[in-house]
């Protein structure tokens, strides 16, 4: 079937909406008409090329729709039900069988490598064919999605609501409330306060922590999180150190720290924020960092672990965030700004430069 979608042709260059072919679901898919899309900044690292992905290529990876059709042996789903997307997983190795499905030995090649379950693709111009990112590819109007990436939608929510919950909203509230699971006597310092960062401040107030220092250089940025739930705030461009006004509200140090930036040296000074015996996690898609690892890491019994996708089991989790935003308390639609679909260039520019928190594509009817 002909359908539009956003098309990355070459590193750094920008989305094309282009018309292109998208093959029936095979075993196990699932044909979804798109309602909306998360602005990630996977996405953004991945059309830039850090993250390699076979081009061309269609990214969002944050999706929600409609199901239109289902391919042979789906009996989860049918037409007419909604559904949000998430990440890929093979279902068969030790970590899924485990339950840990976000440390799937085949999480690159079903994330990453522009492929669908069966290793085939489904996209393609005129000339060539056309990776899908994370399997969904849901820059689009339309996505053949496979069954392990899909979350149900309950009755009662906004649909468009659901996408961005698929990846960097479950990863920041994931961190705290799948990995971390705080006292609730705990201290903890979240840097970075986008999308991740706000929903893991949203987690850290449900798990009752009672100091929650939010670190950023925007102010806005830093307000919304104390409306959020921070306790305290610290905008990074004002002090001579974090580490020091961390000291200065907890006189050793927070329990935890979490790091959504990508910056190395944010990594770094947040694990210094950590007390002896603490936890610094890295949920930003960060690459080189260099630390003393005797003064900074093993000689205080710290932790330094990288999350993937807040240890989310998404069919799980995310119908949980829904309950909890249904009784108001992870508001995450606090941070959301639509934009229609052929606005997607601005959308990554308005998100780029901070003057919204989480963009939301909406699909042509």
């Amino acid at each position: 079937m002909k359908i539009k979608a956003a098309v990355v042709f070459e590193k750094g260059q920008p989305f094309e909406i282009r018309e292109l072919e998208l093959d029936a679901p095979k075993a196990g898919e699932v044909l979804v008409k798109v309602a909306a899309c998360g602005v990630c900044h996977t996405d953004e690292v991945a059309r830039q090329q850090i993250i390699p992905v076979p081009l061309p290529a269609v990214f969002g990876h944050e999706g929600c729709g409609v199901v239109e059709d289902v391919g042979p042996g789906v009996t989860e789903f049918k037409k007419g039900d909604r559904v949000g997307f998430s990440y890929g997983y093979c279902g068969v190795c030790e970590a899924c069988r485990t339950g840990h499905t976000y440390g799937c030995e085949e999480n690159r090649r079903l994330n990453f490598f522009g492929l669908q379950f069966d290793g085939t693709k489904r996209l393609r111009t005129e000339d060539k064919e056309v990776s899908s990112f994370f399997g969904q590819a849901a820059f689009a109007t339309h996505a053949v999605v496979h069954v392990h990436n899909l979350i149900r939608v309950p009755d009662g929510v906004e649909l468009e609501l659901v996408g961005p919950l698929g990846c960097g909203i479950q990863t920041g509230a994931g961190a705290v409330l799948n990995y971390l699971k705080p006292d609730p006597a705990s201290a903890v310092i979240i840097t970075g306060c986008g999308p991740v960062g706000l929903s893991a401040v949203m987690a850290a107030k449900i798990a009752g922590c009672t100091t929650i220092i939010a670190c950023d250089v925007v102010d806005s940025r830093l307000e919304m999180a104390r409306e959020l739930g921070a306790t305290h705030t610290i905008n990074s461009k004002n002090v001579d150190s974090v580490v020091n006004e961390v000291k200065k509200l907890t006189r050793i140090g927070t329990n935890y720290a979490i790091d959504c930036t990508g910056i190395g040296a944010c990594v770094r000074q947040s694990l210094n924020c950590v007390r002896s015996l603490g936890t610094c996690v890295v949920l930003g898609a960060t690459q080189e960092l260099t630390i003393h690892v005797e003064n900074e890491l093993m000689g205080a019994g710290k932790k330094l672990v990288g999350i993937v996708e807040g240890c989310s089991v998404p069919q799980i989790f995310i119908p949980q965030l829904l309950e909890y935003y249904k009784k108001g308390m992870f508001p995450f639609d606090r941070l959301i700004t639509y934009y229609d679909f052929e606005d997607i260039s601005r959308a990554f520019e308005d998100t780029h430069k901070g003057k919204v928190i989480k963009a939301i594509l909406r699909m042509p009817e």
